[in-house]
């Protein structure tokens, strides 16, 4: 089971997915929650006119501004904290958008899984750009709240894409864990191009969730005249999944812009929480 969790709480983006998804997975779990909001300091200026401000006042003003963002973030996580009590710790920080990322990497590479929101496209904030970031260099699983999301989080009912590649068995063992204490697991395999080895198929997923005590149906995808992202979408849609569990890459054959595409489609198109790794 997981016993440290990472939540990256927003500062200009609403907190409520991420609040409600990651104290309620402590919860259930049991695991330490830390919780981290950071303030984005902007780095381009605007050019000193004669007789303004020095340069390090606005950078000073434009450092406090960010603190205080990200602190009014973190009081609402302590509260609610608080409240469940559960074992947890909260870090309010001002940051440029480089310094912001490192952080947050470097602390998830130390957590067990990472709780981050769904990127919204209509909103520009660097809190569309961290959990990408986070996914990519953390080393670990992360878990996207949909921004939509105000429900404690629940993961009775999981879907598990699979489309035999090293990716796709990343996802799983990561997602081991919540796939033990799901009531139902549906296996979720994604057909297409490449050849599948017998030994890594459909058919052997399902034995070995069997020797673990888990017992999992299988549904098939063919994306035909759409993408394999929708197919999964829809197929979540038809069964009420509270969580899909996928790779951050659903097929080996997927790279350059074709992995960056469907990363975006995945991060834009979510409608239930999904367990991503990489």
């Amino acid at each position: 089971m997981f016993g440290t969790i990472l939540v990256h709480i927003p500062t200009e983006l609403p907190v409520r997915p991420a609040l409600n998804g990651s104290i309620s997975l402590a919860v259930s779990t049991g695991a330490h929650l830390d919780a981290t909001a950071i303030g984005y300091e902007r780095t381009i200026m605007p050019l000193i006119a004669t007789g303004g401000a020095p340069v390090t006042s606005i950078f000073e003003v434009e450092h406090d501004r960010a603190l205080k963002r990200a602190e009014a973030a973190i009081r609402v996580f302590d509260r609610e904290a608080r409240n469940a009590g559960i074992s947890y710790a909260t870090r309010a920080v001002s940051a440029v958008p480089s310094e912001a990322r490192a952080l947050l990497c470097a602390s998830a590479r130390v957590h067990d899984v990472t709780i981050v929101t769904q990127p919204r496209s209509d909103h520009d904030s660097y809190d569309n750009v961290m959990p990408s970031e986070i996914l990519f260099r953390a080393g670990g699983p992360v878990l996207f709240m949909p921004y939509a999301f105000h429900s404690p989080f629940s993961a009775k009912r999981i879907g598990i894409c699979w489309d035999s590649s090293r990716l796709a068995a990343r996802a799983v063992h990561d997602a081991m864990p919540l796939l033990r204490k799901a009531d139902a697991l549906t296996i979720i395999m994604v057909t297409g191009r490449g050849t599948v080895s017998p030994e890594s198929s459909c058919d052997h997923l399902v034995t070995h969730l069997a020797r673990l005590g888990l017992a999992a149906k299988v549904t098939s995808v063919l994306p035909v005249r759409r993408s394999k992202l929708q197919s999964i979408l829809s197929r979540a849609m038809d069964d009420i999944f509270d969580l899909i569990v996928m790779s951050a890459c659903s097929s080996s054959w997927l790279h350059g812009k074709l992995l960056g595409r469907m990363r975006r489609d995945l991060l834009r198109s979510m409608t239930v929480p999904t367990l991503l790794s990489h």
